[in-house]
C-alpha cells in the first residue's frame, strides 16, 4: 500500500486558492447535470436537499456530486489506488487556471470560486478515502476522530462556508456535527464494514472487551461485548451532537431547519440502534417514515445555545482545516430571504409527503411476488 497523503495537521501547507479565469455562463446546465446525477444515484440525499434554501442547492449538488463520484469510483473500482490518483488530478483541475472539461469538476470549480473553499478541505476528503483503501485501523477514539474529520468533518466545514459562515468557532461546531454523523455511520455499519474487511471501531476498545479486529472481520457476529463498544461510540457521538447544536442555532435562519433535521435524523438512528440492543451486525438500523417526519418537524424549533458548547475548543484533528479557512479572504455573500414558521412547516411536510410516497414505491412487491423486507 502506498503512503497516505501527508498529514498537515501540524500546520497548513501552502494555501491553494489561486485567482482563476472567469468560468463561462453555462452554470444551469452543469448544475442540472449534477442534480440529475444525485436524483438517480441518491434519492434520500436529493429529497433532503429540498430542506435547504433554493439558492444553496446548486452549490450543494456540485459538491455532493464530486464527493459521490470519488467515493463510488474509489470504493467500487477495479483499481482503487488508480481511481484515487485520477480524482487528485481532477481536484488539481478544479483549482487550476484552466476551465475544467468535466461537467462535475466545472460545477465544483464555480463553487470553489464563489465561496472561497480552501483546497485543503477537499484534499482531506480524498485522504480519508485513501485511508479506506488502506483498510487503516484506528487504535483509539482520537484516531477515529482523525478519520471522521477527513471524510465528514471536512464536508461539515464546507457546508458552513456555503452558508456564508466563516467564524472559527462556528466552523468547529460544523466539524463536530460531521464527525458525530460519521460516528453514527460507523456504529450502524459494523457488520457491513467487517464483511468488506474494514473495522473503524477503536481497536483498544475492542481488546478491552476481549474482541479483536481480525476476529470481527473473520466472523462478524453480534455479542454483548460488541454492543458495549457500539454504545460507547454512540455516547461519544452524542457529546459532539450536543456541541454542534449551539453552532446550528447560529446558522442563517433559512438554513437552520435542514441542518438541524439532518442532525436529529442521524442521532435518531443511533437511538434506534441502542433500542435494538446495539446490534449492527444482524441487520441494518433504519428509521420508519413516521419517525423521520416527527424528528424533522421537531427541527423547526431551533436548538438552544449553550455557551460552554459554543466556545468549546475544536477537535485537535480539525484545527488545520479551520486555519486553512482563516487564511483566505472572505467572499461577498448575499442574504437569504427568511421564511415564516408556517412556510417552513408546509415546506417540510411537502418533502416528507414525497419521501413517504417513494418509500411505498420501494417497498411495494413486484406483480406476482410476495413482499420481502427491505435491506
Amino acid at each position: 500500500m502506498p503512503t497516505a497523503m501527508p498529514d498537515s495537521s501540524a500546520g497548513v501547507a501552502s494555501i491553494s486558492l489561486r485567482p482563476r479565469r472567469a468560468i463561462p455562463p453555462d452554470a444551469r446546465s452543469d448544475t442540472a447535470h449534477c442534480r440529475a446525477m444525485i436524483r438517480t444515484g441518491s434519492k434520500s440525499f436529493f429529497l433532503a436537499s429540498h430542506l435547504l434554501p433554493p439558492a444553496l442547492r446548486g452549490a450543494v449538488y456540485a459538491l455532493y456530486a464530486f464527493c459521490r463520484e470519488a467515493d463510488d469510483a474509489i470504493d467500487d473500482g477495479a483499481d482503487p489506488l488508480a481511481e484515487l490518483e485520477i480524482f487528485r488530478e481532477r481536484l488539481g483541475a478544479v483549482y487550476g487556471e484552466e476551465i475544467p472539461g468535466n461537467v462535475v469538476d466545472r460545477a465544483l470549480a464555480r463553487v470553489v470560486r464563489d465561496h472561497a473553499l480552501p483546497r485543503e478541505l477537499l484534499e482531506a476528503l480524498l485522504q480519508g478515502f485513501a485511508w479506506d483503501v488502506q483498510s487503516r485501523a484506528y487504535k483509539d477514539l482520537g484516531g477515529v476522530y482523525g478519520y471522521g474529520v477527513r471524510v465528514a468533518g471536512s464536508v461539515g466545514v464546507m457546508m458552513a462556508l456555503l452558508m456564508g459562515v466563516r467564524d472559527p468557532g462556528m466552523l468547529a461546531r460544523a466539524a463536530d456535527l460531521g464527525v458525530a454523523m460519521q460516528l453514527t455511520n460507523i456504529a450502524r455499519d459494523v457488520g457491513e464494514d467487517a464483511v468488506a474487511g474494514r473495522v473503524y471501531l477503536p481497536t483498544r476498545w475492542l481488546r478491552e472487551v476481549g474482541l479483536s479486529p481480525q476476529g470481527l472481520v473473520d466472523k462478524p457476529a453480534h455479542s454483548p461485548e460488541l454492543a458495549s463498544v457500539v454504545a460507547r461510540l454512540l455516547s461519544a457521538a452524542e457529546c459532539l451532537y450536543a456541541r454542534a447544536d449551539s453552532g446550528i442555532a447560529g446558522l442563517p435562519a433559512r438554513c437552520r431547519p435542514g441542518i438541524y433535521a439532518a442532525r436529529k435524523l442521524y442521532a435518531g438512528i443511533g437511538h434506534e440502534l441502542l433500542r435494538r440492543g446495539g446490534d449492527s451486525v444482524s441487520r441494518r438500523t433504519v428509521l420508519p417514515t413516521h419517525r423521520k417526519l416527527l424528528l424533522t418537524l421537531s427541527s423547526l424549533v431551533p436548538p438552544r445555545v449553550n455557551l460552554a458548547h459554543l466556545n468549546a475548543d475544536p477537535l485537535p484533528q480539525v484545527r488545520y482545516l479551520i486555519r486553512a479557512v482563516d487564511s483566505l479572504p472572505t467572499p461577498e455573500a448575499g442574504e437569504q430571504p427568511p421564511l415564516g414558521f408556517a412556510g417552513d412547516i408546509d415546506w417540510v411536510m411537502d418533502v416528507f409527503a414525497e419521501l413517504e410516497k417513494r418509500d411505498r414505491e420501494v417497498h411495494a412487491p413486484e406483480p406476482g411476488l410476495r413482499s420481502s423486507a427491505a435491506s
